[in-house]
């Protein structure tokens, strides 16, 4: 079997595409490097042919290019086709070849991945000048470029055919829509690629002007009348809707702050933000008796933003009771569609103007003088009912008419087909031209079959979760002992009132927990474990979420990780039943944190992760930190906190302290079983300590004949049950460094520590061996100053003529 004009130089694939090989001079022609390639066209400035047989010169003649010939016009500079690639967890730099039409691997990177055995095949490979490769092998897999997983046979070929680890053939690119652009190259996996192995793949090639997200099915008429509307897209206001954001107070007494100190660095930021918001007309200097400060704040990509506080002004405003969409009524109208269009609005607040009468309320300082909003500001509580009350405004007639569905920034055009849903656009387009509307088309999506819009996937008819939805759920690592099991049975059994025969179902693992039942996970165990996270991801145990329903967030923490879950109550049988599941593993700077503010980093954590169903509707935060419910209305906080609490002032909530055994569910979600304290290694060296242990040694002994003081031996180690915990036994000559591990985590107080270590470890007389271990800490000795009063320095004696003598009485 023979595939002919496979190239196995990469160089040249760039070539073809670009024309862009070198020309150099100053030297003979039978001293030319590429003297091997052949004679070089003097049209298209390629080697292997003459002028007079150049096709690229005959195709650039002809005004109908023949079928079949996918044209890339040339770039003025080459272009990065080169992608990373991952196969088996290994990222590799794979080449994207259109000109390949097999995927080829180098046989020193088949090597070194966990790939599976190759089958055996006569393939034969002819490139430039009729080489020919044999390949070794083919074997079957999937690869991941940009996000996208694509299935593709792999054939192993000698290393000497490639540089690279991999060259991504028309095999994978016919299943994707290919954009090259001078960016790079970029891959969008086509939903249902076709299997006619002959026809042509989609290719985009864009010269650098700006790019639109258009679905990939989208026809090239189509496509180019999408990009012709958009780019010519220009906001004039030539309507206004008469909307204001008209504060109201619940009292006149003026909330006043002095201007907060900040770093030069810093005020160099606030005075050219300052200064770009007078230039633009969003505020004006003024001497408004009350003043909120500002805060420098560091987004996701390092910059700077520049917020007001308005925590204070918060506590006075009365609330606008526009109500928000129902969620639900927006998700039951795109469930027909097959056709979406997204868009998303830039810098929406500021769409609306402050009325006359509440510019003063609005007022902030800053080192170089005052300023009032002639714009509405983000971080008024008030302001997502305003903003919304003024899009339906806008778009009142459209909506009515299920044309546009908007929700606060976020605006989605359905449609039956791709001629309605081009039609739609253009009349969203044009009234959103008439007010003024500015629109952010980097995050917006045009024409496509599969959206995800307020954390539901829409497909052709049909609406199921996001994937990101249940995540923590469906990836919830394999239960590797009994805590383990605890911990998982824990996160299901709080859904167990509305799970069909749960009690059936999760028997297998229940059974585990008996004190006399051996820990075995077979096959009747595993399929428990997957079937509970199946159900837990299916309908109805997480609900479509209603605006109008009581919400709740249960959130957790601890130094391994931040758990929460988004909870709503249903009318059908008045339980709360989960919405959102959220787990986010701790990184090394975070758990250095106190228990307090993980316990708040994990209410952030909640709000960033739940914050397109909360923002604007009141709900409550159930924790199992009594600290926290008290703290975050104190007026003087540490900077970490404050910043978080500046963050969660948007949001409508009140928190409710619940105890840790009516938390298992997100307490779960917060300790997930890989990030126990205990590891492999600590397992073995724990298992030659207590071999070496006399005392150890014996209970082991004692144990194979009789029960002893709740002693048990699981896998060759000591346990002892506590409160119904197995704990593990640490011998002495470990103790001391298991404490001290604990300890320098973050350096914590006897109680955190000792706590820490009694979640996994059993240490006679902890207490005392904690307090020896901080006592002798020295980062602890230098950080603590003793409080009270100080010791006093030493004074030395002045030496003289006289001989000093020392009388005893």
């Amino acid at each position: 079997m023979s595939f002919s004009w496979i190239h196995l130089v990469p160089q040249l694939v760039l070539d073809l595409l670009y024309g862009l090989l070198p020309n150099p001079r100053g030297h003979l022609s039978k001293y030319c490097p590429n003297h091997s390639r052949g004679p070089r066209c003097l049209s298209c400035n390629l080697y292997g042919h003459k002028s007079f047989e150049c096709r690229r010169a005959n195709l650039n003649s002809t005004s109908t290019p023949p079928s079949g010939v996918n044209a890339v016009h040339e770039l003025p500079s080459p272009i990065n086709m080169c992608k990373d690639v991952t196969i088996f967890g290994r990222k590799l730099n794979g080449l994207v070849d259109t000109g390949s039409n097999l995927t080829l691997l180098r046989n020193s990177t088949y090597i070194n991945i966990d790939a599976p055995s190759r089958k055996q095949t006569n393939t034969l490979l002819t490139g430039f000048g009729l080489s020919r490769i044999n390949v070794i092998g083919t074997f079957d897999s999937e690869i991941t470029i940009d996000d996208q997983i694509f299935p593709v046979t792999i054939s192993v070929v000698p290393n000497s055919c490639t540089n690279y680890d991999l060259i991504i053939g028309c095999d994978v690119i016919k299943q994707a829509h290919l954009n090259i652009s001078p960016t790079g190259v970029k891959f969008a996996q086509i939903l249902r690629p076709s299997d006619n192995e002959n026809e042509n793949f989609i290719m985009t090639v864009s010269d650098g002007s700006p790019t639109f997200d258009i679905g990939p099915n989208v026809s090239q008429h189509n496509r180019a009348e999408v990009e012709q509307l958009l780019s010519t897209y220009t906001p004039k206001k030539t309507k206004t809707v008469n909307i204001e954001l008209d504060i109201a107070l619940t009292d006149d007494e003026p909330t006043f702050h002095k201007p907060r100190r900040l770093p030069f660095a810093e005020r160099d930021i606030v005075d050219a933000q300052v200064d770009e918001w007078v230039k633009n007309g969003i505020v004006e200097p003024c001497s408004s008796p009350y003043a909120s400060q500002v805060v420098v704040l560091k987004k996701k990509d390092g910059k700077s933003r520049v917020c007001i506080d308005y925590r204070r002004l918060n506590h006075k405003l009365i609330k606008d009771n526009y109500p928000l969409p129902l969620i639900d009524d927006i998700l039951d109208c795109l469930q027909n569609a097959k056709i979406f269009t997204t868009l998303d609005l830039k810098n929406e607040f500021f769409h609306v103007s402050v009325n006359e009468r509440s510019r003063k309320f609005t007022s902030f300082v800053t080192h170089n003088g005052q300023y009032q909003f002639r714009r509405m500001p983000f971080g008024l509580s008030t302001c997502p009912s305003t903003f919304m009350r003024y899009i339906n405004a806008i778009f009142r007639h459209l909506i009515s008419k299920s044309i546009v569905l908007p929700y606060m920034d976020d605006v989605v055009i359905p449609a039956a087909n791709e001629s309605q849903a081009l039609e739609y656009l253009k009349i969203v387009l044009q009234v959103a031209c008439d007010y003024g509307l500015e629109i952010n088309f980097k995050k917006c999506q045009f024409l496509h079959n599969k959206i995800e819009f307020l954390g539901h996937i829409i497909e052709n008819g049909r609406l199921f979760p996001s994937p990101s939805k249940t995540k923590a759920v469906i990836n919830y690592p394999d239960l590797k002992n009994i805590k383990d099991v605890r911990r998982f049975l824990g996160l299901t059994g709080y859904f167990r009132k509305f799970l069909p025969s749960y009690s059936t179902i999760a028997k297998p693992l229940s059974d585990l927990l008996r004190k006399d039942f051996p820990f075995q996970f077979y096959a009747a165990q595993q399929t428990a474990f997957q079937k509970l996270k199946y159900l837990l991801t299916q309908q109805p145990v997480l609900s479509i979420f209603n605006q109008n329903s009581p919400t709740e967030i249960h959130n957790d923490a601890s130094i391994d990780g931040l758990g929460a879950v988004l909870l709503q109550k249903a009318i059908h049988d008045n339980q709360f039943h989960p919405v959102f599941y959220m787990s986010k593993k701790t990184s090394d700077h975070e758990r250095k944190y106190t228990s307090f503010e993980l316990e708040v980093l994990a209410v952030v954590e909640a709000f960033k992760k739940f914050r397109i169903y909360v923002l604007g509707i009141s709900l409550k935060i159930i924790t199992d930190c009594d600290t926290l419910v008290k703290t975050l209305s104190k007026k003087e906080l540490n900077p970490r906190i404050a910043r978080w609490a500046l963050y969660l002032q948007e949001f409508n909530y009140t928190m409710e302290h619940r105890t840790g055994s009516k938390m298992a569910h997100v307490d779960a979600l917060s300790r997930p079983p890989h990030c126990m304290l205990i590891q492999n290694s600590v397992h073995l060296q724990l298992l030659k300590a207590q071999q070496a242990d006399d005392q150890i040694t014996t209970i082991k002994t004692l144990l194979e004949t009789t029960p002893y003081d709740n002693y048990i031996v699981k896998n060759k180690l000591l346990y002892k049950t506590v409160n119904g915990t197995d704990l593990l036994v640490v011998p002495d000559e470990m103790q001391a460094n298991i404490i001290k591990t604990a300890h320098e985590r973050g350096h914590f107080a006897v109680l955190r520590t000792q706590d820490l270590v009694s979640k996994d470890f059993y240490i006679p007389r902890l207490k005392d061996k904690v307090e020896k271990c901080i006592q002798n800490c020295v980062t602890c000795i230098l950080t603590n100053r003793k409080r009270g009063k100080q010791d006093g320095t030493l004074k030395p004696t002045e030496k003289n003529d006289l001989y000093l003598s020392i009388h005893f009485i």
